[in-house]
């Protein structure tokens, strides 16, 4: 099984606080690895040097087989279009319409003709579930529920290699965040043939348990557990059971 993302001896420190210490995993190609922890583990940190808007203070973080300390702001850019990225509140552009939304990345990054643009913003829209009412509406004028499938449909824009998440269902109701857990899933399973990994920051465990391959378990700026599913729910690390039983 090869590597999407790797971490080697990652360390990241702001002032005399280190949030990552000389962290060590891999991230597998094609699966959906979830990171949990509790708040202030270093989650977000983490996501963040996937993204390459953080740098480590030592170490490495290899995305994609590319040491991202290599590339200058340019090159940076560029690579980025690799990644898809789903927000805690879906961050969509409040003035512009769900549509557009979902047109932006390939406005920005593609040479796409506007009739290209048009068909292929509706077929994701149309995968991610999309009731047509909604396309051309304002992100205000739609549910929550609604947002995260146009955060979605925006993520897959550009037929990323890799699709990361930052707390897809903060805030949401139970319905809505299961929806949202077989969304992911679904839009995993159809990228497979490409084949897409997707890195999902959570702590709610039982979305987790549902929709991950692997989970990693971050404590202290250390990964203190990383295997499937079922390997996790056998662990006998006691603040890992703790997490799981308060999660009951």
């Amino acid at each position: 099984m090869s590597d999407a993302i790797e971490f080697n001896h990652l360390t990241k420190t702001f002032g005399d606080h280190t949030v990552l210490n000389a962290l060590d995993f891999k991230i597998h190609e094609g699966k959906i690895t979830t990171i949990l922890g509790f708040s202030g583990a270093g989650k977000s940190t983490l996501l963040k040097h996937i993204l390459g808007i953080h740098h480590p203070t030592s170490g490495q973080v290899k995305v994609l087989g590319q040491d991202l300390k290599n590339l200058d702001e340019g090159q940076m850019r560029e690579f980025r279009t690799n990644f898809g990225m789903v927000f805690q509140y879906s961050a969509l552009f409040d003035s512009m319409t769900n549509f557009d939304n979902v047109a932006f990345p390939m406005r920005e990054f593609t040479k796409k003709s506007k009739s290209q643009i048009k068909e292929d913003v509706l077929s994701l829209m149309e995968q991610v579930g999309l009731d047509e009412h909604a396309w051309y509406k304002l992100p205000s004028e739609i549910s929550g529920g609604m947002r995260k499938r146009v955060g979605l449909a925006r993520g897959l824009a550009l037929q990323p290699k890799v699709m990361l998440y930052d707390e897809p269902t903060t805030g949401l109701d139970p319905i809505t965040t299961h929806m949202v857990d077989d969304l992911i899933r679904r839009t995993h399973a159809a990228g497979a043939s490409l084949p897409m990994t997707s890195v999902i920051i959570s702590h709610d465990i039982a979305a987790t348990l549902r929709i991950s391959d692997y989970i990693a378990f971050l404590e202290l700026g250390q990964v203190v557990e990383h295997s499937s599913v079922e390997d996790f729910k056998k662990s006998t690390n006691p603040t890992i059971r703790k997490f799981l039983e308060l999660s009951t």
